[in-house]
């Protein structure tokens, strides 16, 4: 009868872990799934001044909820919350399918990444709460193979649906994915009733709100809709600059805030946030400007090139795993050091890219960069919790989260910047005795490039000259990620020596 009961606890554990997974799968999918969609849904709706909004909504309704969810789940539970973020993504994603406006859609971004926001860092510290610490490597590498495969898998699914169904379908399809993974929490997470339930912070909430939703937006609205020097975007640093000091004062005088500066006083729990705002950097490059050049130099659709992206996920699947099982017996920092070294290399290796260089050569470089930032999505997880007690796992994970959410997201608004800059200053010098002509002044625009219609339009020489021009501006731009890349292999020098300890209670 016994194992009877333990038959019935492991296979609940297994369905809560599939519900996990697909809320994983679902919120970080969203970040990107819109951005190759975002061309028809313009052309359908309008608003093409206002379609930065989209991307910018989500992102800083997400970002501000991350550490909010995280800590409410350590005080009240973290089933309640989950399945409140499920839900409020659910309900989010079925607006959006419905808007008809892009001031509606903007709207009804918000209100999805409100859900999302709750439910990356819950799904974490559930995983950290159920899984006994001599499997936690391996499902933490299953969890960041997943978060990491999403990530690469959005920009591909977006294009393939809009191609091929409409753009309302790429947030309809959350729908049926997130009701079972609703079903399965439901039904299967038997939670803990042990929970502290001090009071809520409001004052570190509220100004931890402020200063997010003020600096997100300059970062995405700056040098999109206004310049960098415009009073909007000045207003915004400024806004974001008065609201953190007074975040960091209400933190310090809450009986149980939000972020707690207590656990920065961990050596390992600091230095892996400081990692992971630098280390995802490189990756969202290599999403965002490969797919570019594969289409910009090899031509053919936003699916196919998407489906590029494969061998990337290959790589990242694989390091994620890798990295999760040698947590068991190698140190943190030198797993990172490891895997950052490999990125290194990677990205050495794609800033010696041409248009001339082989398509089977580039795959390679693929595998190199994704198996390079893999394992960080698992191990990074683990550092942070380490030490904590698992009253603290959803704020600890939250707050990881948190970091490396915004570091990807400054982090491609700045080298989007420095593509475009670079593609800029090649056209200039290329075409500097040709005068200004409409054709040309389009071109800083690498997504001119990629249109097979326009391509056709092209005289041949123009096309080619215009082919060199853009792989160069991105191999360039990879080189320029090589910065943050060695900046983030010193961060990982000042990690301690911990390891993952079977052997040990974790509040040793």
């Amino acid at each position: 009868m016994e194992q009877t009961r333990d038959d019935v606890q492991k296979k609940a554990s297994t369905w809560v872990m599939a519900a996990l997974m697909l809320g994983i799968f679902i919120s970080s999918m969203d970040q990107t799934i819109v951005s190759t969609a975002m061309g028809t849904i313009v052309s359908d709706l309008g608003g093409l001044d206002q379609f930065v909004w989209v991307t910018s909504a989500y992102l800083v309704a997400e970002m501000a909820g991350m550490p909010i969810f995280g800590k409410l789940s350590d005080m009240y539970g973290r089933k309640r919350f989950f399945i409140f973020g499920l839900s409020m993504f659910l309900f989010g994603s079925i607006l959006c399918g419905t808007a008809g406006s892009m001031v509606q859609l903007s709207i009804y971004r918000a209100l999805q990444g409100i859900g999302g926001g709750s439910l990356m860092p819950i799904a974490f510290a559930i995983i950290f709460d159920l899984v006994p610490l001599n499997q936690r490597g391996k499902m933490s590498g299953m969890f960041g193979a997943v978060f990491g495969l999403s990530s690469v898998l959005g920009p591909l699914l977006g294009a393939f649906i809009t191609d091929h169904l409409n753009w309302h379908w790429v947030f309809y399809i959350n729908v049926p994915l997130g009701l079972i993974a609703v079903s399965l929490i439901s039904v299967f997470y038997k939670e803990s009733r042990t929970h502290s339930r001090e009071a809520i912070d409001w004052g570190g909430a509220g100004t931890l709100v402020a200063a997010t939703v003020s600096l997100m937006f300059a970062v995405e609205l700056g040098g999109n809709k206004y310049d960098w020097a415009s009073p909007v975007i000045i207003g915004l640093f400024a806004s974001f600059a008065v609201f953190f000091i007074l975040f960091l004062f209400a933190e310090t005088k809450a009986a149980e805030p939000i972020i707690s500066f207590k656990m920065f006083h961990s050596r390992l729990f600091a230095s892996s946030n400081l990692v992971a705002v630098i280390f995802g950097v490189p990756f969202v490059v290599a999403i965002v400007m490969l797919p570019i050049y594969i289409q910009g130099v090899f031509g053919g659709s936003a699916t196919n090139a998407g489906l590029m992206l494969l061998p990337m996920m290959v790589g990242v699947t694989a390091a994620s795993v890798v990295g999760g099982i040698m947590a068991q017996h190698v140190s943190y920092r030198n797993i990172m050091l490891l895997h950052g070294l490999i990125l290194l290399i990677g990205l050495s290796l794609a800033g010696t890219m041409s248009s001339g260089t082989s398509f089977w050569v580039i795959l390679i470089y693929m595998v190199i960069i994704g198996y390079g930032v893999g394992a960080s999505f698992a191990v990074l997880g683990m550092a942070a919790i380490h030490g904590f007690k698992p009253s603290q796992f959803g704020a600890a994970n939250a707050t990881l989260a948190f970091v490396r959410e915004f570091g990807m997201t400054v982090g491609i608004t700045i080298f989007g910047t420095i593509q475009s800059h670079i593609l800029s200053s090649k056209l200039r010098d290329a075409f500097a005795g040709h005068g200004k002509n409409e054709f040309l002044s389009h071109m800083s625009n690498p997504r001119a490039l990629l249109s097979p219609e326009a391509r056709a339009h092209m005289p041949g020489n123009i096309l080619t000259q215009l082919k060199d021009l853009l792989a160069s501006s991105i191999t360039q731009t990879f080189l320029w990620a090589l910065i943050p890349a060695t900046f983030a292999i010193l961060l990982i020098l000042l990690m301690p020596g911990d390891k993952l300890a079977i052997n040990r209670n974790i509040n040793n």
